[in-house]
């Protein structure tokens, strides 16, 4: 007995003596990840563009610093990184726009931990007002009802809050573009509509509790609680100031067959044709003279070809506003859903696509164009808690999945580039990537910065900083990049459904005619900036403007030297 009892504690105390040894491994192994990753940071410039790498430079703009250029291709002379620097400051040049820069990736890497973990954060990222928390709502629960995000019954407007959602918070956003009931899915979806969904589901199919509030049902797997909506006020309807104004077109030759529903009446306001549209739930409301027609962007009438506003009269209230051959067009807040329907690849991508942008150049709008036109997620190498709130359930997914169709990244260093097998190159002005960034920075996603916020001294400094960065990200990426697609923003806006498709192909995805219209009435998504625009106003210096037309001009030379378009004419300094 003693023998077998002596083997036993012989036993546990190597088991003890295994396990030590094994938590010491785990410790040590973290502790070399986490130095390897800070050193390949801080290294980042010598595989990138360290201070003292040269930048190319046109020699009209360069006088100094000028040696053989041996990194690009078709650079003809190069200046140091310290001759392109604000010379104005007085200071002894050193590696801060380096380390502005890495530090503000780390702040990146690390916003979906600060999202998820303060509960002081506004909502300005679900798209619902603050409000106190309660676990009253008003309205009346209708029930479970089956919920396919293909082919929704609720069509209006979608709304994301994975932290804070509640029943109030969906009635308060679906009350406010005048929807009649507003259902839950999943304990942190809301949508809006009109119309009652058809196909009712056992009440303990429901079973998901809202995040933001315990006892409180949020839907369920592919199942909705829906709840009727009070209005705010008693007869006030705040729906105009929620209606768009597309602009003037002309007719189709027969209205009656290209939009589905329509409606005559005497004296027909713009408030009577988009409400009317609105309960149809239909996105588009046309008015011509006292006539209105609901229905979608079609081939027949795909909202690509305006024409002259005073052609339609130029009100946009009487019944006479259009009439004959023109029309007017405003959008209802009704989402068109035939490209709304979103999924992660079923198999793992073959091809790494890295979505590559500068901060500030339209890198989240651009996802938002690829997904809805592709139906598939874009992945993300940050976590960014406001953006999947936002809808982008990419965000979650670790990047390297390659469960997405492209993956957005800011980074430029050598092997960040060399990571991914080809990629899209989106590039922005830098004078208005600049002015994006810092809005971004102080007033988050679709917010603008203060006054103060341009006028103190971090305006100057961040454009010291930030300048050679959009240089440099440009430049990193036309060395390592293996397969570039590059994509003018500038352009991209103006011409979205060529170079869209241009876009798409490069990804390897086939899409129909009707998803890209789709795309194209819901262009701009939730990403518009809101909040008073500032007029008239001029935040860059004579000394910024010389410093950031040097880089332009650097940039334009290089990518011509790879045989790429150069920049767009309004970048060029005049």
């Amino acid at each position: 007995m003693a023998k077998a009892f002596f083997r036993l504690q012989k036993f546990l105390r190597r088991i003890q003596f295994l396990l030590f040894f094994l938590t010491a491994a785990y410790l040590m192994a973290g502790s070399l990840l986490l130095l390897q990753r800070t050193r390949l940071v801080l290294q980042q410039g010598s595989r990138g563009t360290p201070i003292n790498q040269a930048l190319p430079v046109p020699e009209e703009v360069s006088r100094v610093g000028m040696t053989e250029p041996r990194s690009l291709q078709n650079p003809r002379l190069l200046v140091g990184m310290d001759a392109l620097q604000e010379p104005a400051l007085g200071q002894q040049h050193s590696p801060h726009w380096l380390m502005s820069r890495n530090s503000e990736l780390r702040q990146l890497r690390r916003r979906w931990f600060h999202r998820f973990s303060s509960d002081q954060e506004p909502l300005q990222a679900a798209g619902f007002k603050a409000m106190k928390h309660t676990a009253e709502h008003k309205g009346t629960y209708m029930g479970c009802f089956t919920h396919d995000s293909r082919e929704r019954t609720l069509k209006g407007a979608v709304f994301y809050d994975l932290r804070k959602m509640t029943v109030g918070h969906c009635q308060e956003a679906c009350a406010e573009r005048a929807y009649s009931y507003a259902g839950l899915a999943f304990g942190a979806e809301c949508y809006c509509g009109n119309t009652l969904p058809a196909a009712a589901a056992k009440a303990e199919e429901c079973s998901s509790e809202c995040k933001g509030e315990k006892g409180s049902v949020c839907g369920g797997l592919n199942r909705l609680s829906v709840y009727s909506v009070e209005q705010l006020r008693a007869g006030a309807r705040p729906l105009r100031r929620n209606v768009i104004y597309r602009g003037c077109f002309r007719a189709p030759e027969n209205l009656t067959d290209t939009f589905p529903a329509s409606l005559i009446q005497p004296n027909l306001t713009v408030e009577m044709c988009s409400e009317f549209c609105s309960k149809k739930e239909f996105p588009l409301a046309v008015v011509r003279a006292q006539e209105c027609y609901c229905g979608y962007p079609t081939r027949r009438f795909s909202l690509r070809e305006g024409t002259d506003g005073r052609r339609c009269s130029g009100s946009h209230n009487a019944s006479s506003a259009a009439g004959g051959d023109y029309c007017l067009v405003y959008q209802t807040p009704v989402q068109d859903t035939r490209c709304t329907d979103r999924k992660f690849l079923t198999t793992k991508s073959k091809v790494f696509v890295a979505l590559s942008s500068f901060p500030g150049a339209g890198n989240t709008w651009a996802r938002h164009l690829i997904e809805h036109a592709t139906g598939y997620y874009t992945g993300s190498y940050y976590f960014d808690g406001a953006l999947y709130n936002k809808g982008f359930k990419g965000e979650k997914d670790h990047w390297r999945s390659r469960r997405t169709i492209c993956v957005k990244t800011h980074e430029s260093g050598k092997t960040e580039i060399e990571m991914f097998d080809s990629a899209i190159l989106l590039i922005r002005n830098p004078y208005k990537s600049l002015m994006a960034e810092f809005n971004r920075k102080y007033a988050g996603h679709l917010g603008y910065a203060t006054d103060r916020n341009w006028k103190s001294k971090e305006w100057p400094d961040f454009v010291n900083s930030y300048a050679s960065w959009w240089a440099s990200h440009v430049l990193e990426w036309l060395k390592y990049g293996k397969r570039l697609l590059v994509v003018h923003y500038e352009d991209l806006k103006q011409s979205l459904i060529p170079k869209l498709k241009e876009m798409v192909e490069f990804l390897n995805v086939t899409v129909t005619e009707d998803r890209l219209l789709c795309v194209e009435n819901n262009r701009d998504g939730n990403f518009k900036r809101s909040g008073a625009k500032q007029k008239n106003f001029e935040p860059f210096t004579q000394e910024m403007k010389d410093l950031i037309n040097r880089y332009i001009l650097t940039v334009d030379e290089a990518l011509k030297g790879r045989n790429f378009s150069g920049l767009p004419r309004e970048y060029v300094p005049r």
